[in-house]
Parts: structure tokens; C-alpha cells; sequence
């Protein structure tokens, strides 16, 4: 698996798009700093932005490269080589090149204006991690469909149509939800609600640890006395893990079993 990998990110490395996943979040924190030069304030702003585009970059990238690298794939097929150490392999080159234009794209314009000196160093440290795992999520799904989908059209489809339910459709549905059965407890129905999915999991967690809860609504006193607890916090990071992987144990499964 380790070879495969290693070309795989190689691969996207040197792939014009890296370089310009990179250059994007560069000149994004650069310009950010640049405007307000607060450090906090550039991490909330940042956060709207990574909770939404760092899933639907993973779900292309990661859709795209399987059905590119098909033949690739094929002829690895042929080789004594285990199946799920194949396919393992390249969902690994993809997120692990993904995570590292995201980590090197912000965490430079931010050692650069100071991090280390600030109090926001762990703020960022957390959008990091939250950035990695939402990478790592969704890059795992975007290769769980195309691998269920040998027509690529219907599983470009399939992988964009599921980023978008879940950073938009999800969310109306779940306020739609709390408006209309507001007479009832809905205390344990949110914090469920929450944790099935990431995008919502990754931007309530940032949202209390930056102690802006108020932006939540009338639930977030609720999701205040979870999530901002210690315990809420390690539970939350936890459940992002088993969005890690589940995923992964499902492309593993299916590697194994598919016909080629």
C-alpha cells in the first residue's frame, strides 16, 4: 500500500490543481491578515469558508482521480497486489496531498503575521484539525461512490448532489425541524442531529470553542453544556473520527468484492 500511496501523492502533487489549491488558501490568508490584521477575526472568517469548500474540494478531487486513474487502477489490478491496498493507497495519496496544501496554504500567512505569539494559536490549531478531518471524510465518500458507480457522469452526479445536501440541504431541513416541533424537548434531537453530519459537527465545535455561541441560535445553550465541555469536546472529535472511518472500512469492503 505504501508504494501506491506514495505515487498517488506524488501524483497529485505535482498536478497543476495542488498548486493551485495551495495558491488559494495562500492569498486567502495573506489578504484576510492583510485587511484586518487580527488574527482571531481571521480564523472565524476562514471558518466559513473551510467548512464549506474543504468537503467540496474532497468530493471532486476524489472522484475525479478514481475515474481518471481507472486504467491506471486496472493494470495494478493484474499485479499480485492486494485490492484494498490499492484503492487505500490512492484515497490516501489524495487526502494526505489535500491536508498538506491546506495545512502549508494557512499555516504560513499565519506563522508569517505572528500565530505562535497570539492567543488564536489554538483556535487555528482546531480549524486545522477540522479542515483534515472534514478532507479525510469526504475524500473517503466521493471514493465509496465513484467505486459504486462505474459511469462516471452518474457518480460525479452522486458525489456532488451528497455535498450539497449536506452543507445546504441538511441544514434547512434540520431548522426547518426545530421551527416546527419547537413545543417539544428537542434537546437530544439536536445534538444527534448535529453529530450526523460533519459539516454541522465541525462548525457548531469551532463556533464554542471561539465563544460565539450565540450565533447558534436558541439551541446554543444546549450545544454549549455538550459540545463546549471537555468531555463534548473529545465526544465530537471522536464522532468526526468514525466519519473517518466508516467510510474507509466500507471502501476497504467493497474493493475486496467488487468485480472489475
Amino acid at each position: 500500500m505504501g508504494k501506491v500511496l506514495k505515487y498517488s501523492f506524488y501524483d497529485l502533487v505535482r498536478s497543476r490543481w495542488s498548486y493551485i489549491y495551495l495558491s488559494f488558501y495562500l492569498a486567502l490568508g495573506f489578504v484576510l491578515l492583510f485587511l484586518n490584521n487580527d488574527l482571531s477575526k481571521g480564523v472565524i472568517t476562514l471558518m466559513n469558508i473551510i467548512i464549506v469548500l474543504v468537503p467540496l474540494i474532497g468530493t471532486i478531487f476524489g472522484t475525479m482521480y478514481y475515474y481518471n486513474s481507472k486504467e491506471f487502477t486496472e493494470l495494478l489490478l493484474a499485479q499480485p497486489i492486494k485490492r484494498s491496498h490499492i484503492f487505500l493507497g490512492q484515497y490516501f495519496g489524495v487526502a494526505g496531498s489535500l491536508s498538506m496544501s491546506l495545512v502549508l496554504g494557512l499555516g504560513i500567512p499565519f506563522m508569517a503575521y505572528g500565530l505562535f505569539r497570539s492567543n488564536a494559536v489554538f483556535d487555528f490549531t482546531l480549524l486545522l484539525v477540522v479542515g483534515i478531518f472534514l478532507t479525510l471524510i469526504f475524500t473517503a465518500l466521493a471514493f465509496n461512490i465513484a467505486i459504486n458507480n462505474d459511469n462516471k457522469i452518474k457518480g460525479f452526479g452522486y458525489a456532488v448532489l451528497l455535498w450539497l445536501f449536506m452543507a445546504v440541504i441538511y441544514d434547512g431541513i434540520f431548522l426547518l425541524s426545530l421551527i416546527l416541533f419547537e413545543e417539544y424537548p428537542l434537546d437530544t434531537f439536536s445534538m444527534v442531529a448535529t453529530a450526523l453530519n460533519p459539516i454541522d459537527l465541525s462548525r457548531t465545535l469551532i463556533l464554542l470553542k471561539l465563544d460565539i455561541s450565540a450565533l447558534l441560535g436558541y439551541t446554543g445553550a444546549v450545544f454549549k453544556r455538550f459540545f463546549g465541555t471537555q468531555f463534548g469536546f473529545w465526544v465530537s472529535m471522536l464522532v468526526l473520527l468514525l466519519w473517518t472511518v466508516l467510510p474507509v472500512l466500507r471502501l476497504r469492503y467493497k474493493a475486496d468484492r467488487k468485480d472489475f
